[in-house]
């Protein structure tokens, strides 16, 4: 194959994800060109999931990642690619304070979170209803609470390990509270969304490739996690390898099965709470 039999007008695959551990591991074998691409050329784009949210709403990248909440506005455009989904599994997003607090004191407090349509906000929205916030870039979320911007922060990616070093405590695991309450269902996160224009059967050459990219990645772990180290802002090899394995397993491989049905758990709720468009239509390459 060779990009003659790309869809028209699309010569390059641009491909965002966001700048940290998992993501990087995810794509190391793609990036470094180890694996088969059928032929595809991919350009990365690394940019904070918030940005890429809202350059999907712009149509503005063929495949990328992308947060369960902003897919649920953007079904019409996207679907999701049967590989790349970040589940937690009985941890995911926190909410952290200077000082321990019960949930019920979050009440009237100002949060700081890392963007709107992110899942972590979602699903803090899921968790306590309607509450004050601040957005903010979530590599800034510490340093908000710390100066007291912000009562409370919201935090994602690698700071669910490094909150305690920094000297926060947590108030709130919604990874947790989402198993504990929903029969052990992982909470879906991140997903991975194709620019449904391409067709289908571009579609499920992109989503072959990723996933080879995902494996090849597992099948060579110690030097894709050295390579994903680039983006670990204060993780050693040890500690990334963990963060890496929390979002980087079983499920990312392979979405289906228990995945598919977190994810339609997930957005069934958030549509019956009015917290999502009711004109969400899931869909996954087939």
């Amino acid at each position: 194959m060779n990009d003659a039999s790309l869809s028209p007008g699309i010569n390059v695959i641009r491909l965002g994800h966001s700048p940290d551990p998992d993501d990087a591991f995810m794509f190391y074998g793609l990036a470094r060109g180890r694996i088969d691409t059928e032929g595809l050329r991919f350009e990365h784009r690394l940019e904070d999931i918030e940005t890429l949210n809202q350059r999907a709403f712009r149509g503005e990248l063929e495949v990328t990642a992308l947060s369960l909440n902003a897919y649920a506005h953007l079904s019409d455009r996207y679907t999701l690619l049967n590989t790349g989904a970040s589940m937690g599994v009985g941890y995911g997003p926190m909410v952290i304070a200077r000082e321990p607090l019960v949930p019920e004191a979050l009440a009237g407090r100002t949060i700081a979170v890392p963007g709107e349509y992110t899942t972590a906000f979602l699903t803090l929205r899921m968790f306590m209803g309607e509450f004050d916030y601040e957005v903010v870039p979530f590599d800034r979320i510490f340093q908000a609470v710390q100066d007291g911007a912000a009562d409370a922060g919201l935090i994602i990616h690698e700071g669910q390990l490094t909150y305690e070093r920094e000297g926060f405590h947590c108030v709130v695991d919604l990874g947790k509270w989402w198993v504990e309450t929903h029969g052990g269902l992982p909470l879906p996160l991140g997903v991975n969304g194709v620019r449904t224009d391409l067709g289908p059967a571009l579609c499920r050459r992109i989503d072959r490739v990723l996933r080879r990219s995902i494996d090849y990645s597992l099948a060579h772990r110690a030097e894709a996690v050295q390579y994903a180290l680039q983006w670990g802002r204060g993780l050693d090899a040890a500690l990334a390898d963990r963060f890496i394995g929390m979002y980087v397993n079983e499920w990312t491989t392979d979405t289906g099965g228990r995945g598919h049905a977190a994810i339609e758990r997930y957005l069934a709720e958030a549509t019956a709470k009015s917290l999502i468009p009711d004109t969400c239509k899931l869909a996954f390459v087939e």
